[in-house]
């Protein structure tokens, strides 16, 4: 259920990305040129570079995790096998960390020991569940994909209204789709709505802004 919900939060992030990133380029295009061609290849170049990074940097942040976890499980392995009295001694003192009394918690580490001393030492010392590690592929397409839909709402809202209303229009579709995800997200974390909400609605308000300033620089000064 943890893991589920830490997937289900990455992509609300994941998408969040993609609505703030590809609104603050649509808009900012927008601002210099009613055309809609330039928009729509800013737009479409903006969600396919944004999805490939996401990917990109969720493989290599999931590979590397995985790999530690793997060397930690190795190294786990190999000091049982060259050392499992004082493996059991070290069990026994986590527990009785714990809050066991020693004689309990020798007994518990004993038991536990003589069961699959692997599985108890890498759950209670390294916290980590070898049959369940994160898979970085996965992770890849999750974020390229939540990225990805996040992006469309922008590229379709600065699109389908008439040029007088595009930035408008965008602006108040990006703000409640925001609001949407930080309820979401506010939600899986267990943290604040109303706090959580407004971060992420002036953020993204912010983006638009300053990109919507920049492009109608950019098109007096180039006379487009």
């Amino acid at each position: 259920m943890s893991s589920r919900l830490n997937w289900l939060r990455a992509g609300v992030l994941g998408a969040n990305d993609g609505i703030v990133s590809t609104a603050g380029l649509v808009v900012g295009v927008a601002a210099a040129t009613t055309a809609s061609g330039p928009i729509l290849t800013a737009g479409v170049a903006g969600l396919i570079a944004g999805a490939v990074s996401m990917a990109l940097g969720e493989y290599v942040s999931v590979s590397t995790q995985r790999d530690t976890e793997r060397a930690l499980l190795e190294k786990e392995r190999r000091e049982l096998e060259e050392s499992p009295d004082e493996e059991l001694a070290e069990l026994a003192a986590m527990y009785e960390h714990k809050g066991l009394s020693k004689a309990t918690a020798k007994m518990v580490a004993q038991e536990l020991t003589d069961h699959d001393a692997f599985a108890a030492h890498v759950d209670v010392e390294l916290n980590i569940d070898p049959d369940d590690l994160t898979n970085p592929w996965q992770a890849a397409f999750a974020s390229a994909i939540s990225f990805s839909l996040g992006a469309l709402l922008p590229l379709i809202a600065i699109l389908l209204p008439p040029p007088s209303a595009r930035i408008p229009v965008t602006f108040v579709a990006v703000l409640v789709a925001l609001a949407l995800t930080g309820t979401v997200s506010a939600r899986l974390g267990g943290s604040g709505q109303s706090r959580a909400v407004l971060r992420i609605v002036v953020g993204g308000a912010l983006a638009m802004i300053v990109t919507y300033g920049i492009g109608q620089l950019v098109g007096h000064v180039s006379g487009v």
